[in-house]
């Protein structure tokens, strides 16, 4: 139980180190974040709910916490779509930082 959850705040704990340790200031520019996540939220937000109408996608009701959001989509489905985008925004900018320290940006 609880194993899609697991996997999410561990995605996050590999990249939030990044921000304190390499300065790269995602988090403090939360409207940029939004500008991300809004889109993700709501496109793939309604791709899942579609497919899950159709019968195309589903979820192990033994992985997940038992939360269902409308449509049957599980609430780490939701928070999947801004740990992951979070993720690669933090990865991204670090490595910018990294070089641009390195003076090869």
């Amino acid at each position: 139980m609880y194993a899609y959850l697991a996997v999410l705040l561990g995605c996050l704990l590999c990249a939030l180190w990044l921000e304190p340790v390499l300065q790269v200031g995602v988090l403090r520019q939360w409207r940029r974040l939004l500008v991300v996540a809004v889109p993700v939220v709501l496109v793939f937000g309604a791709w899942d709910l579609a497919a899950i109408a159709a019968g195309h996608w589903s979820f192990d009701h033994d992985q997940v916490l038992g939360v269902w959001l409308p449509g049957g989509m599980p609430l780490e489905e939701l928070l999947f779509f801004l740990a992951v985008p979070l993720c690669a925004i933090l990865g991204f900018e670090a490595v910018r930082k990294v070089l641009d320290r390195a003076g090869r940006s």
